[in-house]
């Protein structure tokens, strides 16, 4: 499966920003999908995954209450909204997809997509 991040940008502290992440190429539904970020000089870090249905999802704890992953099987798309943008929230931020139903490590994801940049910043 290939997939295409959009809706990165440069957006102020406590503003909102609603990532996306269009799939082609498999049944999108048959995948978990997750959200990445990495910010310069640290590593790739967890931040939100989806079950197959759409019916659980999982967060980190530095962005819960923060941050909405959701999916839209029939289009495709995996969205993450973005509310109280702060500027540590900085990366570029992945999409990927995974075969395990539950896969909160990177290292159960076998899909990724080439990354969209978030700038929190005034």
């Amino acid at each position: 499966v290939q997939l295409v991040e959009s809706g990165g940008d440069l957006v102020q502290p406590g503003g909102s920003l609603r990532l996306s992440c269009a799939a082609f190429g498999r049944t999108f539904s048959r995948y978990a999908m997750g959200w990445f970020r990495q910010a310069p000089g640290k590593e790739r870090e967890f931040v939100a995954a989806i079950s197959w249905s759409g019916g659980n999802t999982y967060y980190a704890d530095s962005v819960t209450g923060r941050l909405t992953i959701s999916r839209d099987n029939a289009k495709n798309t995996v969205y993450l909204k973005m509310n109280s943008l702060k500027p540590e929230d900085t990366a570029v931020y992945y999409c990927a997809a995974s075969d395990i139903n539950y896969a909160r490590s990177l290292y159960e994801y076998d899909y990724w997509g080439q990354g969209t940049q978030v700038t929190v910043s005034s």
